[in-house]
């Protein structure tokens, strides 16, 4: 697979095109323009640029994903734990919980996670 990294403007494009695909290119320009404050060109160069990454597609000018979000941040998630922590999701946890506190319903919405992982 394609390297899938994004940079913090690259994602705030990305989740505009999440938030509304399919989308013609003309809107997509619009709203970078408005939004970004680019051209016509600007918008092509990093659409271009993820399409070949593998996360869009530009089919006849109308834009779409060909992974969702959820799915990209999960395969991102995935691999930092599998990097940083030699894929321990509890050697994970327990680096993020080291300076935050998880709230009451956090801790209850990971209890409802696990139970359900277990009956299924």
């Amino acid at each position: 697979m394609k390297e899938m990294k994004m940079g913090v403007i690259e994602s705030r494009f990305a989740d505009m095109i999440w938030q509304n695909e399919p989308i013609a290119t003309s809107e997509l320009i619009r709203l970078c323009a408005e939004e970004f404050n680019w051209k016509r060109t600007t918008t092509y160069t990093v659409l271009k640029r993820l399409s070949e990454r593998g996360i869009f597609q530009n089919n006849h000018g109308t834009v779409t994903s060909l992974i969702s979000r959820n799915e990209f941040y999960s395969l991102q998630t995935e691999k930092f734990v599998e990097e940083t922590f030699q894929g321990s999701l509890p050697a994970f946890l327990a680096a993020f919980t080291a300076r935050k506190e998880l709230t009451a319903e956090e801790v209850a919405e990971l209890r409802r996670f696990i139970d359900s992982y277990q009956e299924g």
